[in-house]
């Protein structure tokens, strides 16, 4: 494995050191699609608003799906609907290279490394052991396991080479060329070896797009030669794998007729730079712009540098988000003890993030390089801007008349506003919040009710502060008993006179509030300690008054 291909596998090497937040995007090199971590969304009116209750928001925006160096399949489309020849895509995002005949005719593609494996073909077929002895086979399946034995042929020694004159079927899945199976005593390699040309028939229909134009599928059919050449593994018995580690490759279920064009066209054809096979890596969307390996990698490439991509504008992915994570979650998985206070990062000429420093409130921090946060988080590429915020308390209750500081940061945004929702009212703006340099607000409020309030930005609703109101209850005890009222006024309110029992409370007697809000319970109380208890409803909690002492 070369530096620059260990280096963009670090991506995937970051999800399994951090875990993925949901169901991330683990999308390796070749940009294939994954399923997202989609936050709650809800309709409002033409709009969609993204909405998190979580008190501490990370929300992430970026462009384009993929690693970004190299060719971009949906500007390559783009330029191909515009008139471009393959040739001519191939020279724009490899800078400096040319095209040449390839010397490699058949490749190893390792199809699977498992327990049991299925061999099948409809007519007869052909066995060969490591010693070349050859045994005739029925048209018929065949299981075989870790033992590698095969019925009736009890003289063979593996490893086998099976062949017909029809494709063979491997678990379920036909293919070309021959299929040698293998055994450590504990899993079967199963090792597809054919034609270059007919691995690709196999290979561009599952990295882009049958329908796209004929001039893209044939720069796919050039790239993907060529980066097949330039990754041979080595020391492993095969030469390439059949998923995203190398390319994927479908066999023959994959196959269509202009995907197959594209290859007999190109036949033979790599992209060479100083006469060696260019390493020409590919992603789906480039955000506009690739990027460079020296952004990318640390390591400079001079076929992979920053061009422009006009026409990747074209791609659902050109641009994405803002997708919001919980940031709580996210500073558990990076071991940070306090909560996230922001993100620092930087950026190379390409405008791709390099490294993130995550900063935590009590000034510890984490710092990754931007394909690991990638992996962590299940962004679609590196390309990619944050920002944070942040609403505190969490819940608080409260007595009618007071007020209550709302307090939080707005990391990465222009301005933010506060929204309030009060009984079965709908959420309306509640009042601007003015930043400080470092991001943080702070402003007080007064609800008069039970009231939850929120951050806004743009289609963007963060956190939730739910405010409990409680009347404001009031007691004297005179000589005809006790007395008070409450607010704000609520008529018909239940009153409870309450009586101190160890560390409890239990009710002595009880009414209701009248039209003022006034109470009083008549008669005279024996020495202990007494408070009055209202629970008025109306959105508001129970509330207590200060406790009477009776002697």
């Amino acid at each position: 494995m070369g530096v620059m291909r260990f280096l963009l596998r670090l991506g995937v090497i970051g999800a399994l050191l951090f875990g993925g937040l949901g169901s991330a995007l683990l999308a390796a090199h070749q940009g294939k699609a994954a399923g997202a971590a989609t936050p709650s969304t809800t309709a409002a009116t033409a709009t969609t608003v993204l909405t998190s209750t979580a008190a501490s928001v990370l929300v992430v925006s970026g462009h384009g799906w993929g690693h970004g160096l190299g060719l971009s399949q949906w500007g390559a489309n783009g330029f191909a609907m515009h008139g471009w020849a393959y040739d001519r895509i191939l020279a724009h995002y490899y800078s400096g290279t040319t095209l040449g005949p390839a010397k490699v005719a058949t490749v190893r593609v390792l199809l699977s490394s498992k327990k049991k494996t299925s061999l099948n073909s409809i007519v007869a077929w052909s066995v060969t052991d490591s010693a070349g002895a050859k045994a005739q086979l029925e048209p018929s399946g065949l299981v075989l396991g870790p033992s590698l034995t095969i019925a009736g042929h009890p003289e063979l020694r593996p490893p086998f080479t099976f062949a017909g004159k029809q494709p063979l079927v491997v678990d379920g899945k036909p293919y070309r060329g021959k299929i040698v199976v293998s055994s450590d005593g504990k899993k079967l390699q199963v090792i597809d070896t054919l034609g270059i040309e007919a691995y690709l028939k196999g290979v561009v229909p599952s990295e882009m797009p049958s329908s796209w134009s004929p001039e893209a599928l044939k720069a796919q059919a050039v790239a993907a030669r060529s980066y097949a050449l330039a990754n041979l593994t080595k020391g492993g018995g095969f030469d390439l794998y059949s998923d995203t580690r190398s390319q994927v490759y479908g066999g023959i279920d994959a196959e269509s007729p202009t995907a197959s064009d594209a290859v007999d066209a190109t036949k033979g054809q790599v992209v060479l730079y100083n006469g060696k096979v260019a390493d020409t890596l590919f992603s789906s969307t480039s955000g506009g712009r690739t990027a460079s390996a020296l952004d990318a990698t640390g390591v400079a490439v001079p076929y992979l540098v920053s061009v422009s991509d006009p026409f990747d504008t074209a791609s659902p992915y050109h641009s994405w988000g803002p997708v919001l994570f919980d940031a709580a979650k996210v500073a558990k998985r990076l071991k940070l003890a306090a909560p996230i206070a922001d993100l620092q990062t930087s950026t190379g000429p390409s405008e791709r993030v390099k490294t993130v420093t995550v900063v935590s409130d009590d000034e510890s921090q984490v710092t990754l390089t931007a394909a690991q946060l990638r992996s962590t988080l299940g962004l679609r590429s590196t390309w990619f801007t944050s920002a944070l915020l942040r609403l505190v308390p969490a819940a608080k209750t409260m007595t009618y008349g007071g007020a209550v500081s709302l307090a939080g940061v707005a990391h990465g945004v222009d301005a933010v506003t506060l929204e309030s929702k009060a009984g079965g009212l709908d959420w309306a703006p509640a009042g601007d919040l003015i930043l400080d340099a470092d991001g943080a607000f702070s402003t007080i409020v007064k609800p008069v009710v039970a009231t939850q309030y929120r951050l806004a930005w743009g289609e963007l609703r963060i956190g939730l502060a739910r405010i409990t109101v409680a009347p404001r209850v009031d007691a004297q005890a005179t000589a005809a008993g006790v007395e008070g009222g409450i607010k704000p006024v609520v008529a018909g309110a239940p009153v409870q006179l309450q009586q101190q029992l160890g560390a409890g409370w239990t009710t002595v007697t009880s009414t209701v509030t009248d039209t003022a809000g006034a109470w009083s319970f008549t008669g005279p109380l024996s020495p202990a300690t007494y408070r009055i208890r209202c629970a008025p409803g109306h959105g508001l909690a129970p509330g207590v008054s200060a406790a009477l002492l009776i002697q």
